[in-house]
């Protein structure tokens, strides 16, 4: 080989090595640069208040970390049915192709966590005393906290001013969240506005047989000492079917037969002024002052069982969780630690118009809120109960709803013993 022709062999095939030393050393997963880039998928867009909000958060956060991590977001709105997000999900699972942090809803966390989606986040969230009782107990599975929720979600008993007044009923009556009604104070009231209306005095939106059901009618069964399974559950026969559920779904019955709420309700039938009470959430709020700013309304706590005296309401909403496929825990960790803390939280949920996941986050909110959204942050400090976290979770929840549904069809159903210990085997068959 002549001179000239082996020198340019050799200047070839040293610009092969350097170029292979420069893609495995900047192209690949394992270098120092790409250790810091680390991705998240959300479940909402990115022009909605809360994708908004996302990118404020986010760009924060790449400006403000000191490990030089930068994160990088796609927003992956879910459908109608719950769909787009989730089925990004399944196909991502499939293909091993999860991002580094990922948001789930608070139910399906144990789900997640068995399934080995998500991976344990604790060791990496600090000030976590700070953060809602509620809101750990929704994102720990088996001792271990795999997902933090970022806000929060409440209920409470909207009711018509004017309306009571009309049915004489005085601001002097009303309960609070120290003096609340219990069932049969409730009923009182329900019959004296169904007496003089004419009409249900309340829409618990019993039409709804979705999540709805075990998340606004599981506290009436806290309030009454009893529960839907054993706290490790493993067990329904002998819990869901205690005689401390028998008085809820019995006082829920009651309201139905005899004719102080409905099954089938007028639509819209409380922003219109047909209706003097609805059962509903925090959401609700932004529809009246938005759409129906002619009703003059506030919201009432949870009435309470007569034989505790207990106040309990309904809690959970999203969370962020790092995914188990990830090798970059600690920039994962960080991000997830950094959307949780306080002034994010407080971007979060201001801009979302939802109630806050940390009790400094609502310290803060507390002053710049309306009355309503004020009362519901007040009753979710006091009494917010997460849903029980249970791998087979979503068949849980059907049965819950099918018991709900059930118990309102009391000529068919007049037992509710019985119909519980029904259900209870059927919510027995879904337990690991």
């Amino acid at each position: 080989m002549k001179k000239g022709r082996l020198i340019a062999v050799i200047a070839a095939a040293l610009v092969i090595v350097v170029l292979l030393v420069v893609y495995f050393n900047n192209g690949s997963g394992s270098s120092a640069s790409s250790k810091k880039q680390v991705t998240m998928w959300v479940h909402f867009s990115k022009t909605d208040p809360e994708g908004k909000a996302m990118q404020k958060n986010i760009a924060a956060f790449n400006k403000d970390n000191k490990s030089g991590y930068q994160a990088t977001v796609q927003y992956i709105p879910r459908s109608g049915a719950g769909g787009g997000y989730e089925d990004k999900i399944n196909a991502a699972l499939n293909s091993n192709s999860l991002p580094d942090v990922l948001t789930l809803d608070g139910p399906n966390t144990a789900a997640y966590a068995k399934s080995k989606i998500i991976q344990p986040v604790g060791k990496y969230i600090t000030n976590k005393s700070d953060i809602l009782p509620s809101i750990i107990s929704q994102g720990t599975y088996q001792g271990k906290l795999y997902a933090v929720g970022y806000s929060e979600s409440g209920v409470g008993i909207f009711y018509n001013k004017k309306m009571f007044k009309e049915a004489g009923i005085p601001d002097s009556e009303l309960p609070t969240l120290t003096k609340t009604w219990n069932w049969d104070q409730f009923t009182s009231i329900a019959r004296r506005l169904h007496e003089h209306f004419k009409q249900p005095a309340i829409d618990m939106q019993l039409a709804d047989h979705s999540e709805w059901a075990i998340y606004s009618f599981s506290p009436f069964l806290w309030s009454a000492g009893g529960n839907i399974t054993n706290p490790s559950g493993t067990k329904a026969t002998g819990i869901f079917d205690s005689k401390a559920n028998e008085s809820a779904f019995a006082f829920l019955q009651n309201l139905v037969k005899n004719g102080y709420t409905t099954i089938s309700p007028i639509k819209a039938g409380f922003q219109t002024g047909k209706y003097p009470m609805m059962m509903s959430g925090s959401w609700t709020i932004q529809e009246l002052n938005s759409s129906y700013k002619n009703i003059d309304y506030g919201i009432l706590p949870y009435p309470v069982s007569p034989k505790t005296n207990k106040l309990v309401s309904p809690t959970g909403s999203w969370q962020y969780a790092m995914s188990a496929s990830t090798k970059k825990t600690a920039a994962a960790g960080a991000l997830v630690n950094f959307l949780t803390q306080t002034n994010q939280m407080y971007r979060t949920s201001m801009a979302n118009t939802v109630l806050p996941a940390r009790k400094s986050v609502s310290r803060r909110m507390l002053p710049q809120v309306t009355a309503p959204m004020r009362f519901l942050i007040q009753q979710n400090l006091k009494s917010g109960h997460s849903r029980p976290v249970l791998v087979n979770y979503p068949q849980v929840s059907r049965t819950f709803a099918d018991t709900v549904t059930k118990s309102t069809y009391y000529r068919q159903n007049p037992n509710i013993a019985s119909l519980l210990r029904s259900e209870a085997k059927t919510i027995q068959s879904y337990l690991k």
